[in-house]
């Protein structure tokens, strides 16, 4: 992807996946390229099509939970491409689950029964409902592993006061129970996701992406109690199969591993699940986007002008 200078352009951050540009420091230009991570770090090949699938993903649900908080999205002028406000972020991030799936499947199966300061209960299974969703979050590291962290932690370091915490719970907790719902209609479960948050002045934002396939990991609802009681795997849409393929190969991002060769085919499976997820999360057919860069520019541009951004 290429690097763009655009006008009043006064930063470039390059995140895992995406690449983000101040604007007047008031606004934000955000890029979701078709890099895929894992583990914390960057997988060699991109993956088709990953970025549209992402950016569009994550303005349907903006838009379906705006009446739930302030959320940064203002525009989005190209398919992989989307504008908005530029909030002071908390180096945090709100992970919150409803199944034990995962990270913290791993904890559970390890022997601990308590995550991020959350006591886990005894009896559970991979994959079970916990008796209501915990919030586990985890710091949020500009280069290597975010690490978990507790309530307590994050007000203790000063990562959040106690009163932004209340209203960062309060907004986590509906948002989840909206991204079920969303979820639900469409015959799937939200297991786990994470938000991050930000804020203008005294005002909390939900920032980044939501319930796309990067920050969230979906079960498909027919078949989900009827596979937990015979132990079978759950049918799932998420990045996680790709987490279970690096496992596979002896790659957990930890030093002197090294990432397994990805082959055409591994690559258009990715695609094609990101693709699935896409359409059955929104309801919405996928249609492709190539967008080369010239006119990737020349639709930001004219969105920054509209926008009196520049």
């Amino acid at each position: 992807m290429a690097v763009f200078q655009f006008p009043s352009q006064t930063k470039l951050y390059h995140g895992k996946v995406r690449d983000v540009y101040s604007i007047k420091d008031d606004w934000l230009v955000m890029i979701a390229s078709n890099r895929i991570s894992a583990f914390d770090v960057i997988l060699p090949r991109p993956i088709p099509f990953k970025g549209q699938v992402l950016n569009q993903i994550a303005a349907f649900m903006l838009e379906a939970t705006r009446n739930i908080c302030p959320n940064w999205l203002i525009d989005v002028p190209a398919s992989n491409v989307s504008i908005g406000k530029r909030c002071i972020p908390f180096r945090i991030e709100m992970v919150v689950r409803g199944n034990l799936v995962g990270h913290a499947w791993r904890t559970y199966n390890s022997g601990k029964r308590e995550l991020c300061g959350v006591g886990l209960p005894e009896g559970l299974h991979e994959n079970d409902f916990f008796p209501s969703p915990i919030i586990t979050p985890s710091t949020k590291a500009e280069e290597g592993h975010d690490e978990d962290i507790s309530k307590e932690e994050i007000i203790a370091k000063g990562l959040a006061t106690e009163s932004d915490w209340k209203i960062l719970e309060k907004y986590t907790r509906s948002l989840f129970a909206r991204g079920k719902e969303i979820a639900a209609k469409q015959g799937l479960i939200l297991a786990d996701t994470k938000y991050e948050f930000g804020k203008i002045g005294d005002t909390i934002y939900l920032m980044d992406e939501v319930h796309t396939p990067d920050s969230s990991r979906y079960f498909y609802a027919d078949g989900f109690e009827q596979r937990q009681a015979s132990g079978e795997k759950q049918k799932q849409l998420s990045k996680e199969f790709v987490r279970e393929w690096l496992i596979a190969n002896n790659f957990m991002g930890k030093e002197g591993q090294v990432v397994p060769e990805m082959s055409d085919e591994w690559i258009e499976t990715i695609s094609k699940r990101y693709i699935e997820l896409f359409e059955k999360v929104t309801g919405n057919p996928f249609i492709p986007e190539i967008l080369d860069d010239t006119v990737i520019d020349k639709k930001v541009n004219e969105a920054l002008v509209r926008l009196k951004a520049v």
